[in-house]
């Protein structure tokens, strides 16, 4: 009988539990995708919202009806928004889809240094200072996020921090297979 190498048993209790840990992931992501909002499946919610870099102009969803476009909600103050932040900016270089934000209780000028600072990935972002239209999306913290399909329905939304697995696995894919409808 073969002596078994004393490494081998931790190197496979190791595999075993990263492999748990990849299909948990998936688990987590699919329940986010297919997920608990009941505002998947729905027409997104009407608003008309100023724009943030100029307030005389205002922004509507509706104008958005024939294109995917992704929606995101999140504030400067949010510690989570600017992990994330890095994601939209490549996302937005490579031009695959729209990406408009929603500044969420948040101060103009702070939003403004922020983007200025940390560079704007949003085709363009509207203000929504009081929350009252963030609540209309169910947004109760930031960041979150929004695909909505060419006739207006929400069909993906994740609360928190998009990661670099999320969107090559779940956001992309999806932005993909509805713009090809």
């Amino acid at each position: 009988m073969r002596f078994i190498s004393p490494f081998i048993l931790p190197f496979v209790i190791l595999l075993v539990l990263a492999g748990s840990l990849y299909e948990g992931v998936h688990l987590y992501h699919r329940y986010m995708r297919e997920g608990p909002s009941p505002l998947i499946g729905k027409p997104a919610p009407t608003f008309n919202l100023p724009q943030l870099q100029d307030t005389k102009k205002s922004f509507t969803p509706e104008e958005m009806k024939g294109k995917v476009w992704l929606l995101n909600a999140w504030a400067s103050w949010c510690v989570t928004c600017r992990e994330e932040h890095p994601l939209w900016l490549s996302l937005a270089q490579q031009k695959i889809v729209p990406i408009y934000g929603i500044d969420f209780k948040d101060k103009k000028e702070d939003a403004e240094t922020w983007l200025r600072q940390a560079g704007n990935p949003f085709t363009l972002c509207v203000t929504d200072k009081n929350g009252s239209t963030g609540n209309d999306w169910g947004v109760y913290a930031v960041p979150q996020t929004y695909i909505i399909d060419k006739q207006g329905i929400i069909r993906y939304k994740l609360d928190g921090p998009v990661t670099p697995v999320i969107l090559r696995e779940w956001i992309l894919p999806l932005i993909a297979e509805l713009q090809s409808k």
